[in-house]
């Protein structure tokens, strides 16, 4: 399984590490990916920081149907792959925290342009980072069950 980061993030974000790390103890293989380098994280992308790594997720899913077994969004802006959404036959989780209201409704539009395949999970009590207790481990759980419920 391929883990990809948005640009705000990395392979080194002690969040996607803990979430590799429950997915690799429920056998599930995963590599850790950064979508740009550093010198990519100018000024000028500033717009693209928010989260792209789901964008990029459903990208991929959308041009290879027959590679893409499913995919889960944690807080991303699966918004942002708008004009692919209708294309995605992945299986799609998009796990949004309680306390993110502008993510939960970009989500929520997400879902619908994605279909019956989609499913838009809230995180009680979470924001956007999901830093608060026992967010990230419910993220890690959520996740989990999902690829491990649509892979062979």
């Amino acid at each position: 399984m391929a883990f990809a980061q948005g640009s705000g993030s990395g392979r080194q974000s002690p969040r996607n590490q803990q979430v590799a790390a429950h997915l690799n103890a429920s056998s599930l293989a995963t590599l850790l990916l950064d979508l740009l380098t550093a010198g990519d994280r100018s000024p000028t992308l500033r717009l693209l920081r928010a989260s792209t790594g789901a964008a990029a997720a459903l990208i991929a899913a959308a041009q290879r149907p027959d590679r893409v077994r499913a995919v889960v969004s944690r807080g991303g802006r699966p918004d942002l792959a708008s004009e692919v959404l209708g294309q995605v036959r992945a299986p799609t989780l998009l796990i949004v925290g309680e306390r993110d209201p502008m993510v939960i409704e970009l989500s929520g539009y997400a879902r619908d342009e994605l279909g019956a395949g989609a499913r838009l999970e809230i995180v009680a009590g979470a924001t956007h980072l999901f830093e608060e207790p026992g967010a990230l481990e419910r993220v890690s759980e959520l996740a989990g069950d999902w690829f491990l419920g649509h892979f062979d």
